[in-house]
């Protein structure tokens, strides 16, 4: 039978001081909803999306996955209802995208604990350090009794360690049934999905909770706790990259976007900053202060210090990007160099070539952009001005100091400079 995630991302996140909804804000580049639909999608079979009116937003980051609109913000358990038509009677589980560091190991370990078959309800719980004002799970004889929130608790309840997290599991007739016995007999008249518990004990059905590590669970409703959710994803993201056999000398200092692709051996200095959609082969070295968004880094070459690689930088196998050098929707060939105070956008570099310090490729001429093609192993002088669109051959020299306007052919020398002229004094 099909199996079912229901992500509740319907808030609007009134404490980050935000016009985006709560959901659409980004963790290691990538939005909290996007985050927790990665992980989903590797478990369930179907995603739906409950989201709040007017959520556009949200709507494209859950694209292609059912989205469904609560009109009137009534409660989680109402929010839940709005997807009850796609649960089917397979397993059907909720989640919140303010928890978006849900992981895949453990939406299969909450599956998992439904599929053994002794509990109708499975909840997903957590251990933290400080349990505070959490609702605490109460358990009997190994099941979960009731939630009690912090308020209502007693002493004992309170110094009880296992709080509730929020994400649920169980079969789909049973969770329509459940949701569609959740009343509203409470301060604000909302429909609480924490409610069916109650419920499900009440008709003899085993409540079960699976611990999953805080990190996972952790909430994010300000700022504060999104950058403690950051903090949290940096650490997992750096460990499994060294494990997998990346070499940093700093690792507090390096920032990895949620699908930076890192080969083995590569090294990276300290204050690197990877944006989204980097990819670094084997034996790649970083140095430091470099900022990679965007681009693709073939084996072996240098970049940095102080590089930036925007959006369409590729750099070939063994070639050199140095300090100050900033590449843009541009294409570095095999061995080629720009080692020092470069801007290379719209251009395509052949492999072998030099790009000497100062150079520029006047890529936009206030409406459009054009682009500069350099052959292989030509050499560029310094302060060179390539304005686009302009071609130099294979093998071409540009004198430093030049302003090239026109087509140089292959192995010729370009000079484009006023004559110098001295003068007595």
């Amino acid at each position: 039978m099909q199996s079912t995630a229901v992500i509740i991302a319907a808030g609007l996140g009134t404490r980050m001081k935000s016009a985006l909804p709560k959901a659409a804000h980004k963790i290691a580049g990538r939005e909290m909803l996007a985050h927790i639909i990665r992980a989903a999608e590797q478990v369930f079979e179907r995603i739906v999306v409950v989201i709040g009116p007017d959520m556009p937003a949200l709507e494209k980051i859950a694209t292609p996955h059912e989205v469904v609109v609560q009109h009137e913000r009534l409660g989680t358990a109402h929010a839940s209802r709005q997807a009850e038509q796609s649960f089917g009677e397979g397993p059907v589980a909720v989640f919140y995208a303010d928890n978006p560091l849900v992981s895949v190991e453990t939406m299969r370990a909450l599956l998992a604990r439904l599929n053994q078959g002794d509990a109708g309800l499975v909840l997903l719980g957590m251990t933290p350090p400080d349990p505070g004002k959490y609702g605490r799970l109460v358990l009997e004889d190994g099941y979960v009794a009731r939630i009690v929130e912090y308020a209502d608790a007693n002493e004992d309840e309170r110094a009880i360690r296992l709080c509730n997290a929020g994400g649920m599991i169980a079969r789909g007739t049973d969770m329509r049934d459940w949701l569609a016995a959740v009343g509203n007999a409470n301060a604000k008249g909302e429909y609480y999905l924490t409610d069916i518990v109650a419920i499900a004990r009440g008709q003899g059905v085993n409540v079960a909770a699976l611990d999953a590590p805080y990190e996972e669970c952790m909430g994010v409703n300000s700022r504060a706790e999104l950058a403690q959710a950051e903090a949290v994803f940096q650490a997992r993201a750096r460990t499994a990259a060294m494990a997998a056999g990346v070499g940093m000398q700093a690792p507090e200092t390096v920032f990895l976007a949620s699908d930076t692709v890192l080969g083995e051996d590569v090294l990276i200095g300290p204050h690197v900053m990877f944006g989204p959609g980097v990819v670094v082969e084997s034996g790649v070295e970083i140095k430091a202060f470099s900022h990679l968004e965007g681009c693709v880094v073939r084996a072996g070459a240098i970049i940095g210090p102080y590089a930036r690689l925007r959006p369409g930088a590729d750099v070939g196998e063994g070639a050199h990007v140095g300090n100050f050098v900033e590449l843009k929707a541009a294409t570095l060939g095999k061995g080629a160099k720009a080692n020092h105070l470069t801007y290379i956008g719209d251009a395509e570099i052949g492999a072998g070539s030099n790009i000497g310090a100062g150079t520029i490729t006047c890529n936009y001429d206030g409406k459009h952009k054009h682009r500069t093609v350099i052959g292989e192993k030509a050499f560029i002088g310094s302060n060179t001005a390539l304005v686009a669109p302009v071609r130099v051959g294979n093998g071409a020299l540009v004198g430093a100091g030049s302003v090239i306007t026109d087509d140089v052919p292959d192995g010729a020398v370009a000079i484009a400079r006023g004559r110098q002229v001295n003068k007595p004094r």
